[in-house]
C-alpha cells in the first residue's frame, strides 16, 4: 500500500515509517498539515497515519476537509488525546481507527492491516489464488503447501496485485505502491521484482500486457 504518515515528532516519524515500510508499504511521511494537503492532491494513498497537535493546526480539521470533500482514504490517528471525548470526535468525523500514544509499533501494524482489509470488503485475511495461499495478516505465502520466502519489495508488488486480481496495472502505478516520494527507482525496477514473483510463485501468475503493464491471473483468466 502506498501511506500518507503525518506527524510531526522525528523520533515517532522516524519509527512508524520503519515499521510500515518493513511491513511492505511505501510510506511518505510528512510534518505538517499543509505538506499534507499537498500529498493528497498530488498522490492517491490507500491509508493515512494521522497526528492531531501538528504545527500548523489540528488534524481532525484536515480530517473534516477530507471527508468533505468526498476522499475517502482510510484514516487511523495517531495521537496523545486520550479522552473518550477526543476518540469521539475523531470516529465521527470520518477515522477509521484510533490510537493513543505511546503505542506499541506491532499493535499498529495490525491495525494497519485490519483498516485496509476492511476496505478490500474481506474479513478474511486468507486468499487463494492458483497455486498459492496467501495470508494478508503475517505476510506468508505458501505454494502447494511449501512456504515461500518473500522480501519486503515483493511482498508488496504482490499485495498490490492481489488489491486488484485481474485488473491491469501500469509501471507508474506498481512503482507508486512499492516506493516513496524521493526515492530512486531504476528503469527496470518492476521486471525484476516480476520475474523475481514469477521464479518464486509460478511462471504464470502474472501476466504482461505488453506496453500497457501487468495483471494478477485469476481463476478465469
Amino acid at each position: 500500500m502506498r501511506v500518507l504518515l503525518v506527524e510531526d515528532t522525528v523520533g515517532l516519524g522516524e519509527a512508524v515509517q520503519e515499521q510500515i515500510s518493513a511491513d511492505g508499504h511505501a510510506v511518505d511521511w510528512v510534518q505538517s498539515l499543509a505538506f499534507a494537503e499537498t500529498s493528497v492532491r498530488t498522490t492517491q494513498y490507500d491509508l493515512i497515519l494521522l497526528d492531531l497537535q501538528l504545527p500548523d493546526g489540528f488534524g481532525i480539521d484536515f480530517l473534516k476537509s477530507l471527508r468533505h470533500g468526498g476522499n475517502a482514504t482510510p484514516v487511523i490517528i495517531l495521537t496523545a488525546r486520550d479522552q473518550v471525548s477526543d476518540r469521539i470526535e475523531g470516529l465521527n468525523c470520518g477515522a477509521d481507527d484510533y490510537l493513543v500514544k505511546p503505542f506499541d509499533l506491532s499493535e499498529l501494524s495490525a491495525r494497519v492491516f485490519a483498516v485496509a482489509r476492511r476496505y478490500r470488503g474481506n474479513p478474511n485475511p486468507v486468499v487463494s489464488v492458483g497455486e498459492l495461499t496467501v495470508n494478508l495478516g503475517d505476510h506468508t505465502v505458501v505454494r502447494n503447501g511449501e512456504p515461500i520466502e518473500l522480501t519486503s519489495r515483493e511482498w508488496a508488488l504482490l499485495d498490490a496485485f492481489l488489491q486488484h486480481p485481474g485488473k491491469l496495472l501500469s509501471r507508474s502505478q506498481l512503482e507508486d505502491r512499492l516506493y516513496e516520494f524521493g526515492a530512486e527507482i531504476e528503469s527496470n525496477t518492476i521486471e525484476v521484482y516480476i520475474s523475481r514473483l514469477r521464479k518464486k510463485l509460478g511462471r504464470d501468475l502474472v501476466a504482461t500486457v505488453r506496453g500497457m503493464g501487468y495483471r494478477l491471473k485469476t481463476h478465469e483468466g
